[in-house]
């Protein structure tokens, strides 16, 4: 573990921190030579599981989804009910 007096700390605090994040080695933080704070990587960010796909599961098909609603002759009549 790196140790750094804490008057170069406060100098390089930025940038010590920064390196701590992108190498996950601590640092050790002293005074006159005695331990006053160590500085650790965070913990691993967990992403939020995607909301896409998450009824994908749920759905039931319970009856014929290719043929048509109802039949020719009803369309038929209902489209000249539209227009007229």
């Amino acid at each position: 573990m790196e140790t750094i007096a804490i008057s170069k700390f406060k100098a390089t605090c930025l940038a010590l921190m920064e390196k701590v994040r992108r190498t996950g080695k601590p640092i050790l933080v002293t005074r006159k030579g005695q331990p006053v704070a160590q500085v650790v990587p965070p913990p691993p960010v967990s992403k939020p599981k995607s909301w896409l796909g998450c009824l994908s599961s749920k759905g039931k098909i319970t009856g014929d989804i290719i043929s048509p609603v109802c039949s020719e002759g009803e369309w038929e009549a209902f489209k000249s009910s539209k227009n007229g």
